[in-house]
């Protein structure tokens, strides 16, 4: 992506001036209200009357921070991917697989249920052809996805799981764990409800944890176990 929200974002030292505060928190609220915006009605759809309305700023804070509405959207397309990969760091050859994997599906979980509109974003730019995030998909998801595919595989060879196909088995946690935000008209209609509870979000990353760890052939009493220690998050590549 030609800007990304860390190329924006400036990184602020403990100790840093007013200014630089100034400067974090409104990026941050516009990326937020940006990420609602185009969740809402799309990159084509969306405005930056709308999102500074949003946002509680003027209109030309957003042409100083990010330029045009494109780079806006490129920008909040690329935090929404450093939130969502992060968590795969968990995936080390000497992790427990069953914390490793229940960590993940709980964070994946979790972000559906704060950040849904991230979801709707994604889901809604790969379905316009993915102009966007394509060289990103192509090269550093791939080089990720290949590496944490090559742990599950240590970990199957090990005996430490149950024979997977590595990637299919991250392409159902990841449709699994997103359908909550992408689908959560037609789970609310389904269940009753008016809104989806942290209970509700509960009860269903419980379940979820459950078929993704008998998938694996792991016990759930396992998910619960500390790890000897916590592997440190890879690095996360920004988009293109």
């Amino acid at each position: 992506m030609a800007r990304t929200a860390a190329d924006t974002a400036e990184t602020i030292p403990p100790q840093a001036p007013p200014q630089g505060r100034i400067r974090r928190e409104n990026v941050e609220r516009i990326l937020k209200a940006a990420e609602r915006v185009f969740a809402e009605a799309g990159c084509a759809g969306a405005t930056m009357a709308d999102i500074a309305e949003r946002s509680g700023l003027p209109k030309a804070n957003l042409h100083y921070y990010f330029g045009t509405k494109e780079d806006l959207y490129r920008a909040v397309l690329d935090n929404i991917l450093r939130m969502w990969l992060a968590p795969i760091g968990s995936f080390a050859p000497d992790a427990d697989p069953a914390a490793a994997l229940t960590a993940y599906v709980t964070a994946k979980m979790e972000a559906s249920r704060t950040r849904p509109h991230a979801s709707k974003v994604f889901a809604n730019e790969i379905l316009h052809g993915g102009t966007q995030v394509e060289r990103f998909l192509a090269e550093d998801l791939k080089a990720l996805v290949d590496a944490k595919a090559a742990v599950i595989d240590g970990w199957v060879a090990a005996g430490r799981m149950a024979p997977v196909d590595a990637r299919q088995f991250l392409f159902m946690i990841w449709a699994v764990t997103q359908h909550y935000a992408d689908f959560d008209v037609q789970i609310r209609k389904v269940l009753g409800r008016r809104s989806l509870t942290r209970q509700d979000f509960a009860a269903m990353t419980a379940e979820v944890l459950r078929l993704v760890l008998r998938a694996a052939g792991l016990p759930e009493s396992q998910a619960s176990e500390p790890q000897a220690s916590e592997p440190s998050p890879d690095p996360v590549p920004s988009t293109p």
